[in-house]
């Protein structure tokens, strides 16, 4: 199968990889044998990346060579890479705990999406990777979300959803909806009833990341009924809080 091609806007990032790979400064030559780009569209990314402050060049200016602001870029991005490893730890560990797979969610405009998650041993499960995106209206974690919204942001993002049918429990009713999201906030966790996949119940609770009344990470446990029907899951709920405060200590 043949690659696709880099999208221009990523061209920059693929000559910094070609930088920093090769160990040493490289000449507008070495950069242009590398890449096997035109000499002009070579010689003009240098010259923004250097304008940018994420390439220098050595004395005698025919070298480049990462900048400072490239360096404290890396540093920053080793530091989330840390950041990342602890959540999955924190995730590796409820799920020994509990036994069902467990994941860690954030809002995307107006779906969920899975920022991190780990599976059960069982063989039978739902394999949900990291970028995988649900519907907000029939997950737990979405309808977590949508609860904490503000009134006006909630009525508005509602009025636009199709609210999709995905099982008999889907709730495609906005006033029961509203209904259910109103409980959520009261009781501080949202559930998914087999709304989203039938025979799959889901509970979650919101990963403090902000303000009080801001929730815009989750963490959830998501079993099959057979194995784990929605009121025993519901006893996990005090192990996934304190799951979701290590979490949250991570975004300081």
């Amino acid at each position: 199968m043949d690659t696709p091609p880099t999208p221009p806007s990523l061209r920059l990032f693929d000559l910094l990889e070609v930088l920093c790979n090769a160990g040493r400064p490289l000449s507008l030559a070495d950069a242009v044998e590398a890449t096997g780009w035109p000499k002009p569209s070579v010689h003009r990314m240098l010259a923004q990346l250097e304008a940018g402050g994420l390439l220098a060049r050595e004395p005698g200016g025919r070298r480049y060579t990462p900048a400072p602001r490239l360096l404290r870029l890396s540093e920053s991005a080793l530091g989330a890479g840390t950041q990342q490893s602890v959540r999955h730890a924190v995730l590796r560990q409820l799920v020994a705990d509990i036994g069902e797979s467990c994941n860690l969610t954030a809002l995307s405009g107006a779906e969920v999406i899975y920022l991190d998650r780990v599976e059960s041993a069982f063989p039978l499960r739902l394999e949900l990777r990291p970028g995988t995106r649900v519907p907000i209206h029939c997950s737990a974690s979405g309808k977590l979300f949508l609860a904490h919204l503000p009134p006006a942001q909630r009525a508005a993002l509602l009025g636009s959803l199709p609210l999709t049918r995905h099982t008999a429990t889907t709730l495609t009713d906005r006033a029961a909806l509203e209904a259910e999201l109103e409980q959520i906030r009261r009781q501080g966790f949202a559930t998914d009833a087999e709304e989203f996949v039938e025979g799959l119940v889901c509970v979650a609770v919101p990963v403090p990341t902000g303000g009080p009344r801001q929730v815009r990470c989750a963490v959830a446990l998501q079993a099959p009924a057979a194995r784990m029907p929605l009121g025993q899951a519901l006893q996990q709920v005090q192990r996934l809080g304190d799951a979701a405060q290590a979490l949250g200590r991570t975004w300081g």
